[in-house]
C-alpha cells in the first residue's frame, strides 16, 4: 500500500533572467531539504514530479529551474502550474531578475556567453526580458537581486522557504525604506510615512533608529500616527483574505520614509507584530538600515 505524505508536497519553480542568481537560488533549496532538477523544460515538470514520486511523498519538496535554455513560455508554465496544483502540490514560482547594467556587468565578469544569441550582450538581454515579460507577471515571488550579494540572496532565500510551515496560506514581506534612496523594484503594496514628524530633526533622535524605543514612542506620539497605522491594519485585515481566495501566496508591502531609518522602521516593526498576532507569516527587511542594525 502507498504510503500518504505527511506535509503537503510542495514545488518552488525558479525561473528569471540568465545572470540573476538562478543557480544560487537552486543551491539554496537543495541546502534546505529541496529535490532540485536544472534545467528542465516546463512540458516535463509534471512528468517528472510523477516519477520522482513527489505526491506520494518520497521527494516531498522539489525545486526545478525552468529558463530560456529549456525553451521556456508563458502558456506552458501556466499549464504546469495547473497539473501541479491538480496534483495537490503547493506550487510557487520564483522569479529572479536585476537590472539591465548589472546582469551585464555579472556576464563581462564572468565571461560566460549569454544563452540567447542576438547580437550583442545587451540585445542578448533585451531579448530575453521580452520573452520574460508575462512570466514575470504570473510569478508568486520576486527577488531583485541587482544590490544583493550571494550572502544576501541566500539569507532573503532561507526566510521565504527553510522555515516552519505557515499557519495561513499567505506569506507577508514587509519592507522599509527611504524615498531619498529610491522606491524599492519589487513592492505590491505602498505606504507613505514622511507627513509624520521626523525624528531625524531631534538631535537625541537622530542616531538612532525605528528599532530604539524612545524613536518607536516618539513616532506614535501623535493621533495621525495611531490613525496611520490602525488604518494600515484594518486594510491588510480586509485585503489578506480576499488575496487568499484569489490564489495569491505571497504580498510585499514597502512603508517609506524620507531616510529609512526612522518612522518607517517602526511602523514596519509594530505591523510585523500585529500581523503576527493575526496568525500570518511575516517577514522583516529594513532596507536602508545599516547590516549591522537590520532584522531579520
Amino acid at each position: 500500500m502507498t504510503a500518504q505524505p505527511t506535509v503537503q508536497p510542495e514545488v518552488i519553480v525558479i525561473t528569471g533572467m540568465s545572470g540573476a542568481g538562478r543557480s544560487q537560488a537552486a543551491a539554496v533549496l537543495e541546502d534546505v531539504g529541496f529535490f532540485v532538477v536544472d534545467n528542465l523544460p516546463p512540458t516535463l515538470i509534471t512528468e517528472v514530479v510523477d516519477r520522482v514520486g513527489l505526491v506520494e511523498g518520497r521527494y516531498p519538496r522539489m525545486g526545478v529551474v525552468v529558463d530560456t535554455r529549456g525553451g521556456v513560455t508563458a502558456e506552458d508554465l501556466e499549464e504546469a502550474v495547473r497539473g501541479l496544483l491538480s496534483r495537490g502540490a503547493k506550487t510557487t514560482v520564483l522569479f529572479l531578475d536585476a537590472d539591465d547594467a548589472t546582469l551585464s556587468r555579472r556576464f563581462e565578469e564572468t565571461r560566460r556567453r549569454h544563452p540567447i544569441p542576438a547580437g550583442s550582450l545587451a540585445e542578448s538581454i533585451a531579448t530575453e526580458r521580452r520573452a520574460f515579460v508575462d512570466i514575470r507577471g504570473m510569478s508568486d515571488i520576486i527577488i531583485d537581486t541587482t544590490d544583493l550579494n550571494v550572502h544576501e540572496l541566500r539569507r532573503r532565500l532561507e526566510t521565504a522557504f527553510a522555515t516552519e510551515r505557515m499557519t495561513r496560506s499567505m506569506r507577508i514581506a514587509l519592507i522599509s525604506f527611504g524615498f531619498k534612496h529610491g522606491v524599492p523594484r519589487i513592492v505590491d503594496v505602498l505606504f507613505d510615512a514622511r507627513f509624520l514628524p521626523n525624528p531625524h530633526w531631534v538631535e537625541e533622535l537622530r542616531p538612532l533608529t525605528g528599532l530604539d524605543l524612545a524613536v518607536d514612542d516618539y513616532v506614535f506620539s501623535t493621533e495621525d500616527a495611531k490613525v496611520f497605522f490602525d488604518r494600515i491594519v484594518e486594510l491588510m485585515v480586509f485585503l489578506v483574505p480576499r488575496y487568499e481566495a484569489g490564489g495569491k501566496k505571497y504580498l510585499t508591502i514597502g512603508i517609506g520614509c524620507t531616510g529609512g531609518q526612522h518612522r518607517s522602521v517602526a511602523i514596519v516593526e509594530r505591523l510585523a507584530e500585529a500581523l503576527g498576532d493575526d496568525g500570518v507569516d511575516v517577514t522583516v527587511h529594513h532596507r536602508d538600515l545599516p547590516e549591522p542594525a537590520v532584522a531579520g
